[in-house]
């Protein structure tokens, strides 16, 4: 499933109930797997005993730990807003910011272009998810449970957004970001592809980002509307 349906399927997932009790790798994945598709990561980042932090922070305990938080990593100022928003890490999280990091942290240093296969990461994360303190004892419970998924109906994504109208509604927008696109503590969303634009706004409106701001923001857009700011702020230069 793209990230622009997951991200949106996920964040509508968080008010789900829990799915029924299952065995963990079933919920999660195989995570024998998961360590052989890990191995492309280690350079950045450390997991297991005697972890330490490299380009990126080790990810032991990952699972449940606040955003920017370990101790001694110099985080990118989006991680830092992150960490300030309180976006934790669980299970929902998780999964949107390996599939696409810049779609749910505008802004990340993290080069990495994501892990667009479902299953692929469902199984890093369930390797990953070993490294939790006693993750096993607790397969059909938060931090680590998948919830029951919610699709983003596929023609909310084929909108085609009106670009002359996402001016007219981009003056509340503009209060705080800048036209020129420039970055003074608020993420520019100039020139933003307008999947990812969506996928954001998306995000913010069923509460996957934590910004309560942006929450209500996008709480009062309907579908249409978000599209035409997207084709807006994409062609804006």
């Amino acid at each position: 499933m793209p990230l622009r349906q997951t991200a949106t399927a996920m964040a509508l997932a968080l008010f789900a109930g829990p799915a029924p009790a299952q065995d963990a790798a079933e919920l999660i994945g195989d995570a024998g797997r998961g360590a052989q598709i890990y191995r492309s990561c280690v350079t950045c980042h450390q997991i297991g005993p005697g972890a330490e932090n490299r380009t990126g922070p080790h990810l032991n305990g990952i699972f449940g730990r606040r955003a920017g938080s370990v101790e001694g990593f110099d985080y990118s100022d989006a991680m830092d807003r992150a960490h300030g928003d309180g976006l934790t890490w669980d299970y929902a999280r998780l999964d949107a910011y390996t599939e696409n990091p810049r779609a749910l942290v505008s802004g990340t240093r993290m080069s990495f272009r994501g892990i667009k296969d479902a299953q692929d990461r469902h199984d890093v994360l369930a390797y990953l998810r070993q490294f939790t303190a006693s993750p096993q004892d607790i397969p059909e419970s938060a931090p680590t449970a998948i919830l029951r998924e919610v699709d983003l109906p596929p023609e909310v994504l084929a909108i085609v957004g009106d670009a002359e109208y996402g001016e007219y509604l981009a003056s509340e927008c503009l209060t705080c970001h800048k036209r020129d696109g420039s970055d003074e503590g608020i993420p520019s969303i100039v020139a933003w592809r307008a999947e990812d634009f969506v996928v954001a706004m998306h995000a913010y409106k069923q509460k996957l980002r934590p910004h309560p701001v942006m929450q209500m923001m996008a709480g009062r857009l309907n579908d249409e509307e978000i599209a035409a700011l997207a084709a807006y702020f994409e062609d804006l230069d």
